[in-house]
């Protein structure tokens, strides 16, 4: 009797003096577990008479159940504490401003390569895309380039191991290759066939040797490439007088085409569009000086021979340009070599908002 009564107050006590579910659990084993005082009383039920142990069985039985009630109240009252001190360690104040978040922005390379997009795209314009790593035959040789040009030279050029067939492999020096690789596709010769006309943009990395405030070992170019049956070098001129008003943003921009040579295109032409320096800073649009943008004419009869057409029938036109030196012209950053730096004062500053995609209707440029 004096043990129960003795178990029952000790038991009850720990229970209610926990403090935490692990002081609780504690308290639980110490009378219900394995060697628990509870416990302990259940095995001595055999040592006692047949009247004894059903009349002792009860008593422990109802102090097992009084000790397991109040362990079940004690755990819910505790657990109800601790959700209630989480709350209230996780309590926002709604009243509060929110946190300044660090907004990204589009690098004017990106922005530039949509504007070039969305004015082409309008010409009907498609882009094609060519691999950064181009054999020989591709990179040079289709597009009419010599033997002994400089182009081909190692000193202008990021050679590679060559193929097991023995092609010499580089980092493409231009897009150009693009010309060629889509022309050689036997879907666009049916299409061609069937009366059909090719127009592409081929923008994209390309790789020479050459590092200063306006050159780096990789920048970016854009090429189009026009062929049909009766395109000639007035389309040619009207797409690029169109284009560089539409880029710049200037109806009235002046152009003008100076004759040049390229190996790829017979007649070729250089674009310079109409400038100032007046104190020294660079104005495009009205004034006495010129500046060269691109390259262009009408595509050389090797080249479509070469990718699998008849010169006799088909013609076209080409042009390139750097995507780097326009975005640099339009938006009058200074040094080339800040475009891959990483700066994020830099990107803050020059970059653009990604949600603003540029248009002719709703404009290119914020």
């Amino acid at each position: 009797m004096d043990d129960l009564s003795t178990i029952r107050s000790e038991a009850l006590d720990a229970v209610q003096a926990a403090a935490d579910l692990g002081a609780l659990d504690a308290a639980r084993v110490a009378a219900l577990g394995k060697k628990g005082s509870v416990t302990g009383l259940m095995k001595t039920l055999g040592a006692l008479a047949p009247e004894q142990r059903k009349e002792f069985g009860a008593r422990v039985n109802q102090l097992k159940g009084e000790i397991e009630a109040a362990l079940d109240a004690r755990k819910g009252a505790l657990s109800a504490s601790a959700l209630e001190a989480k709350l209230a360690a996780e309590r926002i104040d709604v009243s509060l401003p929110a946190r300044p978040e660090s907004q990204g922005t589009l690098h004017p390379i990106g922005q530039v390569m949509d504007e070039l997009g969305a004015i082409f795209g309008e010409m009907g314009f498609t882009w094609a895309d060519g691999p950064d790593i181009e054999d020989d035959w591709h990179n040079f040789t289709a597009l009419n380039i010599p033997p002994d040009h400089p182009a081909r030279q190692m000193q202008d050029t990021f050679y590679l191991p060559s193929r097991a067939d023995g092609m010499p492999m580089v980092l493409r020096t231009h897009t150009s290759p693009g010309q060629a690789r889509t022309m050689l596709d036997k879907n666009v010769q049916k299409m061609l066939a069937d009366g059909g006309s090719l127009r592409i943009i081929v923008p994209g990395r390309t790789f020479r040797i050459d590092s200063d405030a306006t050159h780096t070992p990789m920048f970016h170019q854009v090429e189009g490439l026009v062929i049909d049956r009766t395109t000639h070098m007035g389309h040619l001129k009207g797409c690029l007088v169109n284009f560089c008003r539409a880029f710049f943003e200037i109806d009235d921009l002046p152009l003008r085409f100076r004759p040049s040579y390229f190996p790829f295109t017979e007649p070729s032409a250089e674009v310079d569009i109409g400038c100032s320096w007046k104190d020294g800073e660079l104005k495009i649009g009205a004034g006495d000086s010129w500046l060269e943008i691109l390259g262009s004419g009408m595509v050389h009869p090797n080249v479509i021979r070469n990718c699998g057409l008849d010169p006799a029938v088909y013609q076209g036109f080409a042009f390139g340009m750097g995507i780097d030196r326009i975005a640099m012209l339009k938006y009058g950053i200074p040094d080339l070599r800040a475009f891959f730096d990483a700066d994020l004062r830099w990107l803050r500053h020059y970059g653009f908002s990604a949600l603003e995609m540029p248009s002719l209707t709703g404009g290119l440029a914020r």
